[in-house]
């Protein structure tokens, strides 16, 4: 390829970059096999000589003549033909005329002419050319033959070769009809019992066939033919061989004596022409004849003599210094034959020699360049432009362009030789680029340096790229522009702000010419005008610097002081300039760039340059992340806000370019804050807007089409659409919406949705022959597609708790779900990230009941089910099922293990509770084995409560299928409300009872053992979890594991309650909960000097401040006094004083006076029911109860739930969740009731009292169930503030305090607040200790609501490294659901908690504070 570089002459650079012709094939070249490609530097000419010893002689034989292996292989048919009556001669003759494959073969051996034989062989040959790669490297005649009777195996063309069709068709006319004729017979005897299967059918006909007369004498025939033919072609090719060798000696006697002929197996190399070896005193001779002095014939010989010779042993030689210095000095010969010769040597040598030794020929040539730009000779201005057609500027290009070549190929070998080989080709080049005249010159500013000739060969600095990509190359580089050539930096820098100045000046006169598109044209164009070239370099200039500030190296050599300009540069000087070339550039609709694939228009350029920043961190902390960049970026966004003149070109297309920047920007952490926040968060200025505030306001006023110079334009959506999706990136995120939410842009963008989606409705029908069909069509198509984008960005606000219901406000909550659904359905989303993405919101969706509702009735819940039965049970339809499954060895297979993970995703208690609520299972008498499942109640019914014959048979894999059941029933019984709701509606502990009961063994004297398998393994655990209540340490949970040895599960089974005390720990002692702390606070000083401040009438100034630290003084150094009777004295107290304090009362209470204590509990539900039995049983454990405490918990219960009843609203909802009582059962009345000790009435006077404070919004959740207190918009949602509050901010303090934990969840399609709404609805019952819930309920009363918050991040931080870990088994959310908080103790984070009250807290309890108003 160089040496055509050095013959080629350069075409129009700025159309195409200039390439080098192909190359000119060597006569008598091989036609099948196009050249080599040229040599790896550093390796020899020589060194690629076939090896010879051993057994090599012969394949190096076969490697000299191209057609040796074709020998081989035509005596390995005529042997084979010979022998046993091979199978490769061609049919007995063809009738001439007819394409091969075709018509009928009836000529025998006696009719086969010379014109068949020739047909054959023609056949036959392009056969043999065609595999003649695969038998090239044989080493023997048997190996040959092995490949060709293997050729149908390895070859996918082999039955579109003439030969194998003419082949096929022989034997198809020969022995057909006795393949026929056996098959017939053969059918007939299955269909009498007499041979059975295909197998054996197709062996007996194959057996008839064989021994058949047409078969035999098919295989004569063919033997015959076939040794004719082979006999022909190996007879020619000796012909052919002998004329071949006769040509070579002639050749060689020809040949001057003193030479010899390198005979390599290299003849067609990248350079198609032999090599001359010479002597040290040949190779003197040869430098005298160059000398400058000798006659002109005489240097020309010379020359031509040099260039037969191996470029390795010029270099190599000792004379190679002083000719050298002779080939730089002809290089300026005025004959152009010189230098064309001397470059083709050059060329030569570039292409064949390592690095070590080219580098000297570089070298020399830039030397040479430069000296000639230097010269009083070189007078090429840039005013008077460039004619590339004159010969002396031809030949300068040719002299640059191989400069270019080499450059570009250079870095791929010269890091394995030593650096200053590189440094002095990387100086040369420096040296080269940075000529110019003295400053008092007086043609030094329109000189035409050489860098406008590497920009016109390169205009990409593609060669730049490639110097700088390695950093064992980028080190030398930057080094030596810092040290010595910088001065090639501040004159790109100096083009960028010249041509910035000219576009500024042209666009406000409205005169700016494109050179960009001018070359763009089919005609060619030769010549350059001053302007032309100065718009080349300023391209190549661009390219230069946006490379250079991608590294870190490269960004310090900024700042950069110019001539003309008082200031020095620094980078983000460089990127605001950057940015308003974006805006003063000649641009182009985004149409009409996609018909250029060569587009050297500014803008474009720039939008590549910055897209690379975003995409490197580091480059984009330093270059993107300032204000001044951003400010740069808004500046046409501003004037459009403010309604000043704009000077842009092509506005439409630089609004979709600076958004497309700014949501790379914003999806980038660090990128969004400076967003949200600017540049430095505590000097921003109060009366300066933030880039959010711009940004919101500009996409409101698109939606709103409140822009007069965008309105009527083609692509408004498009800009409209750029701008929502930069909001988009901000807004699913919790930060981000919180910036956005008093814009209301949620709003916007429902209202814009629910106009497009009146316009979807009214585009007319199109009808056949109008002539307005085409243009309805695409009208209808862009309204779709607007409606869908408004859709997508309405979606996306539930990828957070609170956009979720903002979402829900809007009314677009179920066509969003059906657009997700639909999306996902066409499997439209293919991204990583959207995956991940999209299995966040159906998350989040899951976790309210509007949103489990809207995916029921989209059919996702319907497809999701569909998928799991068939890979559980049914596998796919479309799958050829080859060989058997392999029996699963995990409890859940591989295959089903994310429906698994999606149902547990999806099956909270409010989805549960909207789903399930007074649903009966079908239990049908009988089940198809086509009966597939459609929603949450069949999976139920099939899966998990198999409680009849008709659904075991039913399953194709029973156990498999079961214990996937029995598996997702333990991660739903995880959660109490939707135990509740299971046990009291289809009795699961009865059945799985009833199931371990009838898994016995029998025995003569009756029931035996308990049968131990996978499912009475799953059963047990299943039943112990349901049916016992406690934390970490104080219930015992069965493995499901067998263990090794002669017990291999120790754990008792059982079909009746109680269960075995074995699974209950050990009771803690009466004085640990009730007397012996009580004793204790009277010796620790710091309790009762706390006791005494609660006690006290008189409140000091500052006294609840006080109380809190004294509070937390406790905590820190005895926890564990706080608890039993200490603990409700102490919260009984503190929320006394608090309810009488007008400023601490956030709820108004009406006056309510309790009913008897005799109550009944048939006033509750069946839920409250099981659930006092569940709260009580666990109060007894603790001995915190005593006996009939079942009263006193329900007379609690129903007082509370009248007593909230005074404060609820009534609503008409299609939810389940608002058409009666609070959903679920009141957790945290149960646990004020326990640490009361079981009084009633104490508990109800305190829950009256706490109800009136704001606490009680989160911590008590039944509370605010329809209640007056909340908007009727949050009302009729359903969603809690718990959720759209509180874990709303602990996905927020996640994401900033334990980033890995948050894209943990991310990555996981898992969200941390439905975790967390779990926990705190059921006051972390199962999940902590008594004690440690003791202290979470005291936190929260003591230290305010947002240490709920806290408390989830100290959860999370205490669970990190397991989250981490099970985020790699892909079994996070399982962890998360069954497992307790093992060794977290409140009082060991509360430092911790503190720390993020003095960050959070002012922004958490405004919130918190604020769910009364409208859409917060």
């Amino acid at each position: 390829m160089l040496q055509a570089v050095a013959r080629a002459p350069p075409g129009p650079p700025a159309s195409r970059p200039p390439f080098p012709p192909p190359r000119p094939r060597k006569p008598g070249a091989r036609s099948q096999r196009g050249p080599r490609p040229p040599p790896r530097s550093g390796q020899r000419q020589r060194e690629r000589l076939p090896r010879r010893g051993r057994a090599g002689r012969r394949r190096t034989e076969a490697a000299r003549s191209p057609r040796r292996p074709l020998a081989m292989l035509l005596r390995a048919l005529r042997d084979s033909a010979a022998g046993a009556g091979g199978c490769y001669g061609p049919p007995p003759g063809e009738t001439r005329g007819r394409r091969s494959g075709e018509g009928s073969c009836r000529l025998k051996m006696s009719h086969f002419t010379s014109e068949d034989e020739a047909h054959l062989q023609s056949m036959l040959r392009q056969l043999l050319q065609s595999v003649k790669e695969k038998i090239t490297g044989a080493p023997s005649v048997e190996c040959a033959e092995e490949i060709l009777l293997h050729l149908e195996e390895t070859d996918e063309n082999f039955h579109n070769y003439e030969f194998v069709k003419y082949l096929r068709q022989y034997i198809n006319n020969t022995v057909g009809s006795v393949i026929e004729e056996e098959t017939e017979k053969c059918t007939s005897a299955q269909n009498q019992g007499e041979v059975s299967g295909y197998d054996t059918l197709v062996q007996h006909v194959t057996k008839k066939t064989r021994e058949s007369k047409e078969y035999r004498e098919m295989m004569l025939a063919l033997k015959n033919v076939m040794m004719v033919v082979v006999e022909s072609l190996i007879n020619k090719f000796e012909e052919d061989q002998i004329h071949h060798k006769e040509l070579d000696s002639k050749t060689k006697r020809e040949r001057q004596s003193g030479y010899y002929t390198d005979n390599c197996s290299d003849s067609d190399s990248s350079f198609n022409q032999s090599y001359t070896f010479m002597s040290q005193e040949q190779l003197q001779l040869l430098v005298e004849r160059l000398d400058p002095i000798q006659p002109k014939e005489v240097r020309q010989e010379a020359l031509q003599t040099l260039c037969c010779a191996p470029p390795s042993d010029i270099l190599n030689s000792e004379s190679w210094p002083n000719l050298r210095k002779h080939l730089t000095t002809s290089l300026s010969d005025p004959d152009a034959t010189f230098s064309e010769k001397i470059l083709r040597f050059y060329a030569k040598t570039f292409s064949s020699s390592p690095f070590n030794m080219t580098r000297e020929v570089y070298t020399s040539l830039a030397r040479h360049l430069e000296l000639y730009f230097l010269s009083g000779e070189y007078s090429l201005r840039i005013s008077a432009g460039l004619d590339v057609s004159n010969t002396d500027i031809n030949r300068l290009l040719k002299k640059v362009r191989l400069l270019n070549e080499y450059q570009k190929e250079a870095p791929s070998s010269w890091i394995r030789h030593p650096e200053k080989y590189m440094e002095e080709v990387v100086e040369s080049t420096l040296s080269l680029l940075t000529v110019k005249h003295e400053p008092n010159h007086p043609a030094s500013p329109d000189f035409l340096s050489p860098v406008y000739f590497l920009a016109l060969l390169d205009i990409k600095a593609v060669w730049f790229k490639k110097w700088t990509h390695a950093y064992y190359s980028r080190a030398v580089v930057f080094r030596l522009l810092e040290k010595k050539y910088k001065s090639l930096i501040i004159a790109a820098v100096q083009k960028c702000l010249d041509y910035f100045e000219f576009c500024k000046a042209a666009v406000k006169n409205s005169t700016v010419i494109d050179f960009s598109q001018q070359h763009c044209s089919d005609k060619p164009n030769f010549s350059y005008t001053g302007p032309e070239l100065q718009f080349i370099y300023f391209v190549h200039s661009l390219c230069l610097l946006g490379r250079l500030l991608i590294y870190k190296q490269g960004r310090n050599l900024f700042p950069v002081q110019l001539k003309n300009k008082k200031g020095s540069v620094s980078i983000t000087d460089l990127l605001v300039l950057f940015i308003r070339l974006i805006y003063y550039s000649p641009s182009y609709p985004k149409t009409a760039l996609a018909a250029h694939t060569d587009n050297y228009s500014p803008a474009s350029l720039v939008m590549e340059i910055l897209q690379v920043f975003c995409d490197q961190t580091g480059c984009a902390a330093e270059c993107l992340y300032t204000d001044a960049v951003i400010d740069a970026l808004l500046h046409p966004v501003q004037s459009l806000l403010s309604g000043t003149e704009v000077y842009i070109n092509c506005l439409e297309t630089t609004l979709i370019d600076v958004a497309d920047i700014l949501a790379r920007i914003a999806a980038v952490d660090d990128g969004l804050s400076l967003l949200l926040y600017g540049e430095n968060e505590k000097t921003a200025k109060d009366d300066s807007p933030t880039a959010v505030q711009v940004i919101i306001q500009f996409t409101k006023k698109l939606l709103h089409d409140d822009i007069s110079l965008l309105s009527g334009s083609k692509n408004f959506p498009v800009v409209k659409g750029a701008f929502i999706f930069v909001c988009r990136q901000m807004y699913r995120t919790c930060e981000g919406l919180q910036m956005l939410i008093p814009y209301g842009l949620h709003e916007s963008i429902g209202e814009a949705w629910k106009k497009a989606s009146l316009l979807s409705e009214r585009v007319p029908t199109p009808v056949t022959g109008a002539d307005s069909t085409s243009r309805i069509s695409l009208e209808s198509k862009n309204v779709l597609l607007w409606e869908e984008t408004l859709l997508d960005a309405l979606l996306n606000f539930s990828a957070t708790p609170k956009g979720l219901f903002l979402l829900h406000s809007t009314g677009a909550m179920n066509d969003c779900v059906n657009f997700m659904f639909s999306s996902l359905s066409k499997k439209l989303q293919t991204n990583d990230y959207e995956e991940f993405g999209n299995r966040v919101i159906v998350t989040q969706m899951a976790t309210t009941p509007t949103g489990a509702v809207a995916l029921q009735s989209s059919g996702f819940i319907k497809a999701l089910v569909t998928e799991l039965w068939a890979l559980l049970e049914c596998g796919k339809d479309d799958v050829r099922i080859t060989q058997p499954k392999c029996t699963p060895v995990d409890p859940i297979d591989q295959s089903c293990q994310k429906s698994f993970l999606s149902l547990t995703n999806f099956l909270t208690y409010p989805a549960v509770f909207e789903l399930l609520s007074k649903q009966d299972l079908p239990n049908k008498p009988i089940y198809s084995l086509r009966e597939v499942p459609t929603d949450i109640t069949d999976i139920i019914d099939r899966l998990i409560i198999l409680n009849s014959e008709a659904k075991i048979h039913s399953l194709f894999s029973y156990e498999q299928s079961h214990i996937f059941g029995l598996r997702l029933l333990n991660v739903l019984c995880c959660e109490l409300n939707t135990l509740l709701l299971l046990e009291t509606q289809y009795k699961v502990s009865q059945v799985l009872l009833t199931a371990q009961g009838e898994n016995v063994t029998e025995t003569l004297e009756g029931p035996g053992d308990f049968i131990i398998d996978g499912l009475s393994v799953e059963r047990n655990h299943v039943l112990v979890r349901i049916n016992l209540i406690g934390g970490p340490q104080e219930r015992i949970l069965p493995l499901r594991v067998l263990d090794k040895g002669s017990d291999p599960y120790p754990w008792p089974m059982f079909s009746s309650l109680p269960l075995p005390k074995c699974y209950i720990a050990e009771i803690p002692r009466k004085a640990e909960f009730r007397q012996g702390t009580y004793k204790a606070c009277k010796q620790n000083k710091d309790l009762d000097k706390l006791l005494s401040l609660l006690k006290s009438p008189e409140k000091q100034t500052g006294w609840m401040e006080i109380c809190r630290k004294q509070f937390c003084k406790v905590m820190k150094a005895r926890p564990d006094i706080i608890s039993g009777t200490v603990l409700a004295e102490l919260i009984e107290k503190f929320v006394s004083h608090l309810s009488e304090s007008q400023l601490d009362c956030y709820f108004s209470t009406g006056n309510y006076k309790a009913m008897d204590a005799d109550v009944k509990n048939e006033s509750l539900s069946s839920v409250q029911q099981l659930g006092v039995e569940m709260a009580v049983r666990y109060g007894k454990y603790l001995n915190l109860l005593k006996e009939h405490a079942e009263n006193g918990l329900c007379f609690v219960l129903v007082n509370c739930e009248k007593f909230l009843k005074q404060q609820q609203r009534t609503v008409v909802s299609s939810l389940c969740c608002l058409r009666e009582r609070c959903a679920g059962y009141d957790w945290f009345a149960s646990s004020v009731f326990l640490i009361m000790s079981g009084d009633g009435e104490k508990t109800l006077r305190f829950l009256q009292r706490f109800s009136c404070l704001l606490v009680s919004a989160f911590l008590w959740l039944p509370r605010l169930h329809l209640s007056m207190h909340l908007p009727i918009t949050t009302v009729e949602s359903g969603i809690h503030p718990v959720y759209f509050c509180s874990a709303h901010h602990i996905e927020m303090l996640l994401k900033a305090e334990l980033p890995l934990v948050f894209s943990a969840f991310h990555m996981s399609g898992f969200t941390p607040s439905q975790i967390c709404l779990q926990w705190i609805t059921q006051c972390f019952w199962n999940y902590m200790d008594w004690s440690e819930i003791c202290h979470y309920i005291a936190i929260c009363i003591f230290l305010g609501p947002d240490y709920q918050i806290y408390m989830c991040i100290s959860v999370f931080r205490h669970l990190q490294q397991d989250i981490l870990k099970h985020t790699e088994a892909q079994d996070l959310q399982v962890f998360l659901k069954e497992e307790a908080l093992h060794g977290f103790r409140v009082s060991d984070y509360l430092e911790y908690m503190e720390s993020l009250e003095a960050i959070y807290r002012p922004m958490l309890l405004k919130d918190m504070r604020n769910i009364r108003v409208q859409n917060t």
